[in-house]
Parts: structure tokens; sequence; C-alpha cells
């Protein structure tokens, strides 16, 4: 059985700029991490999707680890996004990360080159025998145009550093068959905040979630009902906010969370292009939610 590196909510923090340089606002970022550790959040996760890890430069990308690391002080798990679609440059990061003390390490699926299954085995064997951290895989694959297959999990799952998989492809009855396969020998983390309670149901142990960003107690409770086998109030709750989980998706993640963020007093800047600000019909929609539910 492989314990899992964290259960609960685990926010996919965003990374904040400054006005028209966006450079990394490495203060607010600071003041971001305490207010999620205060606000219920089980771990966090920095340098993935939502932290727009694609725009990092490699220096940017291990100092935001570094201040991460040492700002929560082991007060939560820090988890660092150091997947690549060029494995070797993954392995770089990875040790980089490492060397800063993060509890572990999440791995996208290699995006844009189009891995096949064989692909995908042999890249994270040949990182898993480089690192000494527990690698949380990360099927996304709308964003990658690769999926790991059920029986892919099964092989990954023999490899002793590969402890969990934020799974992001919204099939639920390919995530049942991979949780049979796999067993105690892979751990599920939701990858999809709309998802959390059914994910929860089939035994997940937690989420890795943008909503967390702006309901850091909210998605900690659903997941935390889960866990205790409540699903009733983790269904009120997802339920309750699933308008709010919908609005975070009105266009391209982290688009949406960082206009969210700022209507909620966070500066946390626009997206680095090539993604571009919330247009004005969404902004409206998103501020309409927020109100609805006394968050601005």
């Amino acid at each position: 059985m492989k314990k899992p590196i964290f259960t609960g909510s685990g926010v996919a923090i965003v990374t904040p700029f400054t006005g028209d340089d966006l450079k990394i606002n490495f203060s607010l970022f600071e003041e971001i991490l305490e207010y999620q550790i205060q606000n219920g959040t089980d771990a966090i996760i920095v340098c993935g999707t939502t932290g727009e890890k694609s725009t990092l430069v490699y220096d940017e990308h291990v100092e935001a680890l570094r201040i991460a690391v040492e700002t929560v002080g082991k007060r939560v798990p820090v988890i660092a996004g150091t997947g690549s679609n060029d494995t070797k440059h993954a392995v770089m990061l990875s040790n980089d990360a490492e060397r800063f003390g993060v509890d572990g390490l999440l791995m996208v699926t290699p995006y844009y080159n189009k891995a096949s299954q064989d692909g995908l085995i042999e890249s994270y064997s040949y990182i898993e025998k480089r690192v000494s951290t527990p690698i949380i895989l990360y099927n996304v694959p709308s964003r990658t145009g690769v999926n790991i297959k059920p029986e892919t999990y099964l092989e990954l799952s023999k490899l002793p550093l590969v402890n969990s998989a934020k799974e992001a492809n919204g099939d639920i009855s390919a995530l049942a068959q991979s949780m049979a396969l796999c067993g105690d020998n892979l751990n599920f983390y939701s990858g999809n905040d709309d998802q959390i309670t059914a994910f929860m149901s089939l035994g997940a142990k937690g989420v890795i979630s943008v909503l967390a960003n702006v309901a850091p107690k909210l998605t900690h409770d659903i997941a935390q009902y889960g866990l205790e086998g409540d699903l009733k109030k983790s269904a009120e709750l997802q339920l309750e906010y699933i308008d709010l989980c919908n609005a975070l998706f009105c266009d391209v993640n982290p688009i949406p969370v960082k206009a969210a963020m700022s209507m909620m007093g966070f500066d946390v800047g626009r997206c680095r292009m090539p993604l571009s600000p919330l247009n004005e019909k969404n902004t409206e929609y998103l501020k309409s939610v927020l109100k609805r539910h006394n968050m601005i």
C-alpha cells in the first residue's frame, strides 16, 4: 500500500505577476501561500498548469519552488510541477526541485510529442529511476493530446516512486477501471473541480484544485466529507457551488481564476501571452457568480 502524499484539497496555485512587465510578484505569492494554509488547504501544488508553468523560464520556475518550500515550512506538503515533453528536462527540473525539499513531483504526460502508451511507460520509468521523491502522474488529454489508459496506469503503479495520479480526462468509467486494476498501489486525485464528490465516492484521496484558489475551505470540506464517508454533505456542497466550478472554466484556465482572484482583492495580474485577459461578457458572468456566493 502506498501512503498518499496528502489527502483532501491540494491547491493548484496561481503564479501572480506584476503590472505591465509580468514579472513574478513573489511578495504576493508568499501572501497567497499563507492565505491558503490559514484557510484549510491540505497541500500546495506549485508551477502546474494553473501556475502557468509553460511560460515560466527555468530560473523563475525553480525560484518559485524554492520560495514555496521556504514559506510553507513543512506545514503542508509542497508538490512541484516538473513534467515536460522532454524527459531529460523533466529529470533536471525534478532534481532541482528535490534540492529545495519538495514533498512530491507532479508529472504531466509529455505534451505535443503524442507519446504512445509504451512511450509513456518508458518515459516515466526513466524519470522514476533518477529521482528520489514520490511522483504524481498528471493525465490531462485536453491539454497534452495523450491519455493514460487503465492498463498503462497498472504498469506505472508498479514503479515504487509512482505514488498517485491526478486524473483530469473526465471519464469516470475509465477512472473506476484504473482504480480497480491498481488497487492500493496508486492513489487517485480528482483533476476536475466539478467531479470531486464523484471521485471520492470511488475511493480517491482528494483533489488538485483550481477552485481552491478562491474557495480553499469549501474545497477542503467537499473533499474531507468524502474522505470521512459523508458523501451526502460532500455532494450538497459540490452541487451548491457547481456554478462556481463552471464559471472558473468559462475560458481557458487560469484566465478566469486569476480574474476571480483580482475581483476578490488579490492583484495577481493577467496571464502571460499567449493567454489573453477575460473578455467583458465572461467577466460579468464570473462576477455575477462570485456575488451570488457573497465572495465579492
